[in-house]
């Protein structure tokens, strides 16, 4: 059997228990679909913020204005964390030659065209998690959750096109 081409992917969605919460990103819609991926591709599961050196559980953080990370109760200033989480999974991507990545919606690492702004109150802006930024930087395609559909749909049009990049 020829090599899977390999996609990166938020371990959360996986149902790895690295969420901010202890808990995970998994839910029954999603693992069907991860399923019928994992039968095309090869998934590389990353968590960037454990990456980073946080732990699980750990605050909730987001982006806030000034581009900073910070923790919801205590303030901390977790930007160091977070860029190294990023700059790791981006050097996965480019190891495994990975064209596509599927990351957590929303999430300030892992988020792509929109995230959550900083208020800790959930209200949406448009931008990027520093992962996803760092991912894009290098032409990877960031999917989310709520689009994995596509992904199967497009492997078939392609008829095994990634296998040749």
């Amino acid at each position: 059997m020829k090599n899977k081409p390999k996609i990166l992917i938020s371990a959360c969605l996986l149902g790895e228990n690295c969420k901010y919460n202890g808990g995970n990103n998994a839910d029954a819609i999603c693992v069907g679909k991860l399923a019928k991926l994992r039968q095309i591709y090869e998934l590389i599961a990353v968590c960037p913020e454990y990456l980073g050196g946080l732990t699980t559980p750990r605050e909730p953080a987001e982006i806030c204005s000034n581009g900073r990370v910070l923790t919801k109760f205590s303030g901390r200033d977790v930007t160091r964390e977070f860029l190294l989480g990023a700059r790791i999974c981006a050097d996965i991507a480019s190891k495994n030659g990975c064209k596509i990545a599927i990351l957590k919606e929303r999430s300030p690492s892992c988020g792509s065209g929109g995230i959550y702004d900083g208020s800790f109150t959930g209200r949406l802006v448009s931008g990027d998690g520093l992962t996803a930024a760092a991912l894009k930087n290098l032409g990877v395609r960031i999917v989310g959750e709520s689009a994995l559909a596509e992904l199967n749909l497009e492997k078939e049009a392609q008829n095994g096109q990634m296998d040749k990049r």
